[in-house]
């Protein structure tokens, strides 16, 4: 007689249910800091004590920046932790500052947040964590796997998207960047959380949806959002239902116990590109929240790049302690309830203190850096002049338009370090004043991350026009030559570019590239500024596309308000029922692109404001930039989460292939329709107003958004795909601008041009220039591939005493290399901890 096989069901006790116990904690929420603190210390407490009753316990932890928090403010618990980590009893995951939004921060921002994180654990407890945990964000960019990888982790845990937003191969995979590198991912089933109650509903909700014949799953439990942490209730009952027999069999364990189960199996599915959609309108919830943290990003990137010149060519002390404590202060408001803009109105103003001091902190450090170069440079006498030194944040050569306040500025000059003449206009000045102070634009040309002097020269140039309205002749143009821009009442043009502007519509009726002969816009464009009907809550849950327009602004004027040898300036006044909006559109001599400065002052509610670029482009491909990276886009009008730009490449009615991309500083909700691009400028929900909810009629509401907002965008029209635009770098240019100091005449050691780092301007391009964490005197430097393409590079270092890195780099693959300050000590690549081989 044969022996029938043991039953498998679902609840079969061949199979393991790892039992995660752990408390989310959103230390910002529908509360503000300080109460997320105190939450933290009371879970903590909580965690510990359960410790002390239920000797199989074990508690899981991530965001390291709560353990500072106890470290600072309580000692003695503290000293608990570090006990329980050592036994195995206290597990900690994740190892980044703070579980961020997973779409919004910049790449540079999703390394610093492992940099800060996994070194404080590897200090005070003597590990780091190997499976990142984002537990509660809203999607997760395709980047992460490899920023993952290269920062020791690899495994990664993840609740959202949902089974209903994202179809995925499995309840774990391998997740795989667009380099390549992989994690082995798990999607959390149910929820991250349970009651404080039997756990058992929660259970069988998890088991419902995980698939019926794993052996190896796994569940969290504990109380969270608010903090709380498994319960005495929860933990008897685990060993209630374990004696009932009627589920697998149930283990206390943690994600790393799970992981080792599972690592090693030749059957996991393999899913390639990003986790996404949930809440797609927490891409666009509270623009100042968007724009603090884009300028913050930017402000100290800029800021290590010149301390680290600053201290390799003159001895400044490099402001460690400084520039970390900014940082800490942005990778903490990175926290997904607070970028995400889900929070309460108040704890925005907490935000907005702590990215003004990380700002503070970063400017200060710049200022310091820029000055004590500044002061080196022999810069002899030059009558009746006054020296301006520019300096360029980007290790490539810089061609951009500087604006400087000067008090002397009415018909000034300008000439460079040799005496030749600079084209200069006067344009509008930040004060209201007659005579006393003015301000003046210019086009530099400025060496790789370098600086290079110029000299203004007061009343030299009587012809100069003040800025204001400006009468121009059709086609007439300020200066000559090809660097010329001719300008009309509706029009600008320059030996690259040609744009016509439709009164009735405020939109472009034309955008020609000139290099290449090709019209970008259709015959008729549709509406430009699109108000939109947004019902949806703060999140944007439920939605897919924001394409319900209710109307859109109607221009009361167009007038051209510049006009001079380096750039012309058309001003468009729109209005839509309370609220206005004002475009300047600005097209310098020689630039390939458009930049348009946007002022928007909003009073609707519950509505949604869209910028729409249309073009004539049909067979699309939509690339949209993520971060350290981009990634191609099915163009279904999808609200999508990006970094600075996004590019619409195709074909035109003539057959040619021809693209426009367009840039901003600040915003990070898009869609593409076709060959049309929409950005989300602005959302107008409650404030921290969640699904079921439903507003009172009546009710007295604070609304998202209200008031003034101020951005800039590039549009870039190119011939062939997106990569001719180069716009990693044109983005680049707009959010981290050049900084202009006026000087003085003195004697120095330093010429009045340099150039101390300088990437070839290639596919490759160098994100990062700063010291190591570890104030040895090395030099650390980060550069990623941009276009998806292999690339050889080599950089250049005249701050290293000339030395140079060269290295091939895969397809979008992310380097971080360190220079020894000891020239015998070869460079050596290291991982994004600013670890070795050898110590990795």
């Amino acid at each position: 007689m044969t022996t029938p096989a043991p039953r498998e069901t679902p609840g079969s006790r061949r199979r393991t249910l790892h039992l995660v116990g752990n408390a989310h904690i959103d230390p910002v929420w529908l509360w503000r800091w300080p109460e997320g603190l105190q939450e933290i210390r009371a879970t903590f407490r909580s965690a510990l004590d359960r410790m002390e009753e239920y000797p199989g316990f074990v508690f899981t932890c991530d965001s390291v920046m709560y353990l500072e928090w106890i470290e600072r403010h309580d000692p003695e618990m503290f000293q608990e932790i570090r006990k329980r980590v050592a036994d195995g009893r206290w597990q900690v995951v994740g190892g980044w500052w703070i579980e961020p939004d997973c779409n919004i921060p910049s790449g540079e921002s999703f390394v610093r947040q492992a940099l800060y994180g996994q070194r404080y654990l590897l200090e005070r407890f003597g590990t780091t964590a190997t499976v990142g945990c984002n537990v509660d964000p809203f999607g997760h960019n395709a980047m992460l796997p490899q920023l993952l990888r290269k920062s020791g982790m690899d495994s990664y845990m993840f609740l959202r998207p949902g089974p209903h937003e994202q179809r995925l191969p499995g309840q774990f995979f391998h997740w795989e960047a667009p380099d390549g590198s992989r994690v082995l991912a798990y999607r959390l089933p149910h929820e991250y959380t349970s009651n404080g109650r039997d756990i058992g509903g929660h259970l069988d909700k998890a088991l419902a949806i995980m698939p019926p014949d794993e052996p190896e799953l796994m569940v969290f439990y504990g109380v969270g959002n608010h903090g709380g942490g498994p319960t005495r209730t929860n933990l008897d009952s685990v060993e209630r239902l374990d004696r009932l027999g009627g589920l697998p069999r149930l283990q206390l364990s943690h994600p790393e116990a799970f992981y080792q189960r599972i690592r090693d199996r030749d059957d996991i599915p393999v899913h390639t590109g990003e986790l996404q959609h949930h809440g797609p309108g927490c891409y666009s919830a509270h623009s100042g929240i968007k724009a603090w943290n884009r300028r913050a990003e930017n402000d100290l990137q800029r800021a290590e790049k010149w301390a680290a010149v600053a201290r390799a060519v003159t001895g400044e002390p490099y402001p460690h302690e400084q520039l970390a404590e900014a940082w800490k202060l942005v990778l903490f408001n990175q926290f997904h309830d607070i970028l995400a803009g889900t929070s309460l109105r108040s704890a925005y103003e907490d935000a907005r203190d702590d990215y003004g001091r990380a700002r503070s902190l970063a400017a200060e450090a710049c200022n310091r850096a820029i000055q004590a170069v500044s002061s080196r440079i022999a810069i002899p006498v030059r009558e009746e002049t006054v020296p301006l030194v520019v300096f360029n944040p980007h290790p490539w050569e810089l061609h951009a338009d500087i604006e400087t306040e000067f008090g002397q500025a009415a018909g000034a000059g300008l000439t460079d370090e040799e005496g030749t003449a600079v084209p200069v206009q006067a344009t509008r000045s930040e004060a209201t004043m007659s005579g006393s102070r003015g301000r003046l634009a210019f086009r530099a040309a400025v060496p790789p991350l370098g600086y290079r002097v110029y000299h203004l020269r007061p009343g030299a140039n009587p012809q100069l026009a003040t800025p204001g309205s400006v009468d121009a002749e059709p086609g007439t143009a300020s200066g000559t030559g090809p660097a010329a821009v001719a300008a009309t009442a509706t029009s600008l043009e320059n030996a690259h570019l040609r744009l016509t502007l439709d009164p009735a519509t405020g939109w472009l009726s034309s955008l020609l590239d000139k290099d290449s002969g090709a019209e970008l816009l259709p015959e008729q464009p549709g509406p430009h500024a699109v108000v939109v009907d947004d019902p949806s809550d703060t999140w944007g849950h439920r939605v897919r596309a924001y394409d319900q327009a209710v109307g859109s602004f109607t221009p009361t004027r167009v007038r051209l308000v510049e006009h001079g040898p380096v750039r012309a300036v058309l001003r468009v006044e729109s209005r839509y029922e309370s609220s206005t909006l004002v475009e300047e559109y600005v097209v310098s001599a020689g630039a390939r692109q458009v930049e348009v400065r946007v002022t928007v002052d909003w009073h609707e509610q519950l509505k949604l404001l869209k910028l729409r670029f249309p073009t004539a482009l049909s067979q699309v491909t939509a690339t949209h930039e993520i971060p350290y990276g981009h990634l191609a886009r099915v163009p279904d009008g999808t609200e999508e989460p990006t970094q600075a730009w996004v590019d619409v490449s195709g074909t035109l009615p003539d057959g040619r292939r021809a693209g426009l991309t367009v840039a901003n500083d600040s915003k990070h909700g898009h869609d593409v329709t076709g060959g049309e691009i929409g950005l989300t400028a602005l959302r107008s929900p409650a404030y921290a107003w969640h699904e079921p909810r439903q507003l009172d009629p009546d009710g007295v509401y604070d609304y998202l958004d209200q008031g003034r907002q101020d951005f800039q965008l590039l549009l870039v029209p190119h011939a062939g795909d997106w990569r001719a635009a180069d716009p990693a770098r044109r983005a680049a240019e707009l959010n981290q601008p050049a900084l202009s100091l006026l000087e003085t005449f003195h004697d120095g050691p330093l010429a009045q041009r340099a150039a101390y780092a300088d990437d070839g301007a290639g596919s490759v391009l160098v994100t990062v220039v700063k010291a190591d964490e570890d104030a040895t005197g090395d030099l650390i430097v980060r550069a990623y591939e941009s276009t998806g393409q292999a690339a050889r590079a080599r950089i250049e270092l005249p701050l290293a005493e000339g030395r140079a890195i060269e290295a091939d780099f895969g397809p979008c693959e992310i380097k971080t290399f360190r220079v020894p300050r000891d020239r015998d000590r070869p460079v050596v690549e290291t991982d994004l901890l600013e670890r070795t081989g050898d110590d990795a």
